[in-house]
């Protein structure tokens, strides 16, 4: 058995990560003014929100094309992979993990293992981190994914927009009536349920809201260690400064730090903030 482990660019993982582990990415695109990118692959983080600051029309997002995951997945099996664990952001925002399990379905020669996150971002990638690793231990596929399955009782993520503008025009943003009508002064914190973005808390400042999401990092962090991501939109030195807060807050969580990418950008705008975590490997 070889195991080949593939997660989409919306994970947002280094390259260098990706490579040291071996983890193949496929990349979502967004079109901007008429003109597609590949994130990750031709637009970093920086350069996406430079072309997309200010009034102007939302970008468009797609997934990768069944074609594309037909190639890779050809490639790796004639590599000589048997299976490959192939770990998407949410179906419910998404049709990538859709697109996984189609093109799975029309290759010979390999067993596709699509695998919904059920989330996005870094947090997506602790999956793909986790796989890899396990799979680089030479632990069988039927183990790997049942780990990944539990992990997800540990898995959270909750991120603060400055506004819901993005997600209502995106159409990715569930039970936002709720929040319709009063959001001038509110900084909504959100997060994932049943697959799909929805409202968790409306907080009355940037910095209340980050306050509380940390708050949430404590309570989980009182059952044990964690891994865990800061997550921004174009805001690196506030993200910094939030990490050495964290890290002096909580010394046994360990943190990482990544970024919202051109496509989950597209939708959440510049500025926002996130922070995931995972219940530590022991």
């Amino acid at each position: 058995m070889k195991i080949a482990v593939v997660t989409d660019s919306t994970a947002y993982l280094p390259r260098d990560l990706r490579t040291s582990l071996g983890i193949h990415m496929i990349p979502l695109a967004v079109t901007i003014d008429e003109q597609v990118y590949e994130e990750e692959v031709d637009l970093c983080m920086n350069d996406f929100y430079d072309k997309v600051r200010g009034d102007g029309a939302l970008p468009k997002t797609s997934q990768p094309p069944i074609g594309t995951f037909v190639s890779l997945f050809e490639s790796l099996r004639d590599e000589g992979y048997t299976d490959i664990i192939s770990i998407h952001l949410s179906s419910g925002i998404s049709g990538t993990y859709n697109g996984a399990v189609q093109a799975g379905d029309m290759v010979e020669g390999v067993n596709v293992h699509a695998f919904d996150s059920e989330i996005s971002c870094y947090v997506q990638g602790f999956f793909a981190i986790r796989a890899a690793e396990r799979a680089n231990e030479g632990v069988d596929v039927e183990t790997i994914l049942d780990e990944l399955e539990q992990m997800r009782p540990s898995l959270h993520a909750y991120f603060m927009v400055d506004d819901l503008s993005h997600l209502q025009r995106g159409g990715r943003l569930s039970g936002a009536q709720a929040f319709v009508g009063s959001l001038l002064r509110v900084k909504p914190i959100l997060h994932f349920e049943n697959k799909v973005i929805v409202p968790y808390e409306k907080i009355r400042t940037r910095k209340k809201a980050m306050k509380r999401i940390a708050d949430l990092l404590g309570e989980a962090a009182e059952d044990g260690p964690l891994d865990a991501v800061i997550i921004h939109g174009n805001r690196e030195e506030e993200a910094i400064e939030w990490k050495e807060e964290l890290e002096a807050r909580y010394p046994d969580v360990h943190f990482a730090m990544s970024y919202f990418g051109a496509v989950i950008g597209t939708h959440l705008g510049e500025g926002a903030m996130g922070l995931g975590w995972v219940k530590r490997k022991r």
